[in-house]
């Protein structure tokens, strides 16, 4: 195993996978845990995605390792997030940590990858094991929920409704 390599890469992209496991989760040690994880499967399989594309992966055993938590404990974190610690924005994280807890598992994980890790649907699909209608759904599901039940999103961004 190329262990400069793989070592480079994690250090690189530790934090948009904390970022996106925390979102996903709305548990910071859950998301630490969640990295961890994913982090150790990329390690044992880096000779075979150092030339692909390792952020995928490891964005996919997050996000199904996470569900797959959520399915055994069938508890929906909906209540509130616990706080990741300090922000340059708190306001903003704060409403944004509310708004993503409004929904459910699946349409998180689509929101969180499609609009803060700014993959493309086709991408999205993939890391979810989804197809891109399920994708397209989700988020239009999600988005429209944000909509009604999350009107502080809508003054953030300084629109009237």
């Amino acid at each position: 195993m190329d262990e400069q390599g793989f070592t480079e890469w994690a250090a690189g992209r530790q934090r948009q996978l904390l970022r996106s496991a925390y979102l996903l989760t709305g548990d910071l040690h859950r998301g630490e845990d969640l990295v961890q994880e994913a982090l150790t499967k990329v390690a044992l399989r880096w000779s075979r995605l150092a030339d692909g594309n390792p952020t995928a992966y490891a964005l996919r055993i997050i996000a199904r390792d996470n569900i797959s938590w959520w399915r055994r404990r069938r508890d929906v974190p909906t209540d509130s997030f616990h706080d990741a610690g300090s922000s340059d924005e708190p306001e903003i994280a704060l409403v944004v940590r509310r708004a993503l807890a409004r929904l459910t598992p699946g349409q998180r994980a689509v929101v969180v990858l499609r609009h803060f890790d700014d993959l493309t649907e086709r991408e999205t699909a993939d890391v979810l094991g989804v197809s891109i209608g399920t994708v397209k759904s989700q988020n239009a599901a999600a988005l429209a929920r944000l909509r009604t039940g999350a009107p502080e999103l809508i003054s953030l961004i300084g629109r009237t409704p």
